[in-house]
């Protein structure tokens, strides 16, 4: 079974050729890649986002098979559901879903659970696969969506099973996290919140970034994604995380009053 796209024509061009021409709109003028074992990326509109997850995937060495987390943004049954499909479409063409590390996955972690309904209508997985693809032709990948009722403890696991997954598989896997930052607050409350979230990251302390986001009520959207890829790049060998890009919707649009932050960071 194909998982067709959802969002393609809306949040990003449905056109091969003007989907391309929009990715390397983006991109820096120079391209420096290193090795990473995770990778924060956000899933807006790519005209709003575009130029923050362009710079997140033209640092890193691409391998051919990344795990991507998202959170959904609508209930679903599962609290994490992973789509074992054959593959999922895109305007640039079929990837692959990984056969074997869904596998390795599925017997490491006890709370995944196979759910493709889940997967049929969110954004935050799909809007990341094209860049990848840009970067990578050869894409496999591994799409796990996570409730947002998903407790640190289950996060924790999750984490813990892909680092066991991906150590078992025995080839070079990248994780990615999908979220936005604050969503609708001023630039200036914005990155003041925004920024101790990426501080977190940076000091790879995924329990702190956990409850500084319940505690304080931060609309950091994907941060239980976040929190379970820190902790597998964290068990499978990272020290730090980097961050890479940072700007707001405000420097897109010029409406500094209603802003949604954009985090782009590499966990190395």
């Amino acid at each position: 079974m194909k998982r067709q796209p959802y969002v393609a024509g809306y949040f990003y061009p449905d056109e091969p050729g003007l989907l391309r021409k929009t990715i390397e709109s983006f991109l820096p003028l120079r391209i420096n890649k290193a090795r990473a074992y995770g990778a924060i990326s956000p899933h807006a509109g790519y005209e709003y986002s575009g130029p923050v997850a362009a710079a997140v995937y033209s640092s890193v060495a691409v391998p051919a098979d990344v795990v991507i987390l998202g959170p959904a943004h609508h209930p679903i049954e599962s609290v994490l559901a992973l789509d074992d499909s054959d593959s999922w479409q895109t305007p640039l063409g079929e990837v692959p879903i990984n056969p074997t590390l869904t596998q390795l996955i599925l017997a490491e972690g006890e709370s995944v659970s196979r759910d493709r309904e889940a997967h049929r209508k969110e954004h935050s997985i799909e809007v990341q696969i094209p860049f990848l693809q840009y970067f990578q032709p050869d894409l496999s990948i591994i799409p796990i969506l996570v409730s947002y009722e998903a407790d640190y403890e289950k996060l924790e696991g999750l984490g813990q099973a892909l680092a066991r997954a991906i150590n078992s598989y025995g080839q070079d896997v990248l994780l990615v996290a999908s979220t936005d930052m604050s969503h609708y607050i001023s630039q200036e409350m914005a990155e003041k919140l925004d920024y101790k979230a990426i501080s977190f990251i940076q000091k790879l302390d995924p329990r702190g970034l956990f409850h500084l986001v319940t505690s304080y009520g931060l609309t950091m959207c994907g941060f239980q994604p976040t929190a379970a890829v820190m902790v597998a790049a964290q068990a499978l060998g990272a020290k730090e995380g980097q961050l890479v890009k940072y700007q707001t919707s405000g420097e897109r649009t010029g409406d500094y009053q209603q802003v949604v932050g954009y985090a782009g960071l590499l966990l190395k």
